[in-house]
């Protein structure tokens, strides 16, 4: 080509000027493996760090409350054991199988759970995480929360009085010099995603009528022979999914007809499983498909009711079948206006994160102010000097009028502000306000893109330890 050199650039070589030392590898006998530091653990590695954060036999002591000590069937996992699998797989992002392997292949993670030597065999059974998760729910974590937070700052304070007058006074406190009232609360609020798709009524229309055709076919197996199955038009109903569902934009009409559709089908497909309950037997289904099928018949009647009234809200809304207890929470923010999860009101204090208050439904996070404010009194015996929020939605005349009578200054953006330009010590004010809500949405934000902060059926929150 004209004009252009097809000749290679030297100075443009790849590798020019990086040197490489070629190798012959020779991987050495796993007997022959050099363990470093003497075959010894290292005291600065991140795990040992942890280990000596948690009041092992505290816990412990709780825990076995759980238990009875009858002496029948065989005993039950350490609560360190427990504990330490939960918080090594929150903190690493594995699941249940990663785990086993995590712990017997680690001599790091295996010291952290309690062991006193290396095994190099599995802990436990991978579904043994279900029973952990269970046994160690809400309460009992938040428990151990504040237990770590006692421990940590009794070890902090020290024995002597010196030292706890130190830590009392310098307790994050701003302002005030000589109030009774020491330290500062941060409160926010926020959310634990669940994990489902994203849900669409014609999707969620579709996964029902799939649901109850299994239903169908295993009501219909010991009619066998007997009995023709009965038409559910199945392919027709997916071919009708499938043409709407493929279309990048659907005009309003035709998302409305399809639904119809698809709730048609569902009706057909429930009519048929009652017919067919009155010559088999429920007991056929498992405990899951029975369970899905109690979901579907509420999700129709949702779902019926909103297509005939023509509109797009109803309360205690489903919007997963196999985790019904999951509800949008409307938010309004940019990119995320609907989010699908648990809400939950979090306190910050002295680095600790401490969950006041965690429902499936909205609820306004302003009523649990009071609470927390209490919890700070009834834990420290003392109130805060300063509480700090970044929603006006905690400046109500209530909580207001509280925080004065206690002599609490309550930080934050105020209801009538609006639009208007703050100055002088205001604004520096409203800066250390945006500063401390960063730090505690900072704190959650990591939990949730760390995984670490995932809410499941039964109101049982994984732990967060950070």
């Amino acid at each position: 080509m004209q004009g252009f050199s097809t000749k290679p650039l030297k100075n443009h070589a790849p590798g020019r000027g990086a040197i490489y030392r070629k190798k012959i590898p020779q991987q050495p006998e796993f007997e022959d493996f050099y363990l470093p530091f003497g075959g010894r653990l290292r005291s600065d590695n991140r795990w040992v760090r942890l280990s000596k954060l948690i009041p092992w036999e505290e816990i412990e002591k709780k825990y076995a409350k759980h238990f009875t000590e009858s002496g029948m069937g065989a005993p039950a996992k350490a609560a360190r054991v427990a504990l330490g699998a939960l918080i090594i797989q929150e903190k690493l992002g594995l699941t249940d199988d990663e785990v086993v392997e995590q712990i017997r292949e680690n001599l790091y993670v295996q010291y952290f759970i309690g062991y006193g030597e290396y095994c190099d065999e599995e802990p436990f059974e991978a579904s043994m995480m279900v029973h952990f998760r269970k046994r160690l729910g809400l309460v009992e974590l938040s428990g151990i929360n504040e237990l770590i937070h006692r421990t940590h700052r009794r070890r902090k304070s020290g024995s002597d009085s010196k030292g706890k007058h130190r830590e009392d006074k310098g307790g994050g406190g701003c302002g005030i010099t000589g109030s009774a009232n020491r330290g500062k609360l941060i409160v926010d609020a926020s959310y634990a995603p669940a994990d489902i798709r994203y849900p669409t009524d014609l999707s969620l229309l579709n996964e029902a009528r799939e649901k109850s055709e299994q239903i169908i076919d295993v009501l219909h197996e010991p009619l066998k022979g007997e009995e023709k199955k009965v038409r559910a038009y199945r392919k027709r109903a997916r071919r009708d999914y499938l043409r709407a569902a493929k279309k990048r934009r659907l005009k309003a009409t035709e998302l409305r007809k399809v639904i119809g559709k698809q709730l048609r089908y569902v009706r057909r497909d429930l009519q048929h499983i009652e017919t067919l309950a009155e010559r088999s037997s429920f007991e056929l289904l498992s405990r899951k498909q029975y369970r899905d099928l109690l979901v579907i018949g509420e999700v129709y009647r949702q779902q019926e009711q909103m297509y005939e009234r023509g509109i797009k809200r109803i309360e205690d809304r489903i919007v997963s079948i196999s985790q019904p207890h999951v509800r949008p929470i409307v938010r309004g923010k940019a990119g995320r206006p609907v989010e699908f999860g648990a809400k939950v009101s979090v306190s910050l204090v002295n680095g600790y994160s401490f969950i006041e208050r965690m429902s499936w439904d909205n609820f306004n996070e302003s009523k649990d102010l009071k609470g927390q404010i209490e919890g700070y009194r009834k834990q420290f015996g003392y109130y805060p000097e300063s509480v700090h929020a970044d929603n006006r939605i905690y400046r109500s005349r209530e909580n207001v009028r509280y925080c004065e009578r206690h002599g609490i200054r309550l930080s934050g953006p105020k209801l009538a502000d609006g639009g208007k330009r703050l100055r002088g010590k205001r604004r520096i004010r409203c800066a250390e306000i945006s500063l401390s809500a960063m730090r505690l949405r900072g704190t959650l934000d990591r939990a949730r893109d760390d995984s670490g902060l995932r809410v499941y059926e039964g109101s049982c929150l994984r732990p967060v330890v950070r």
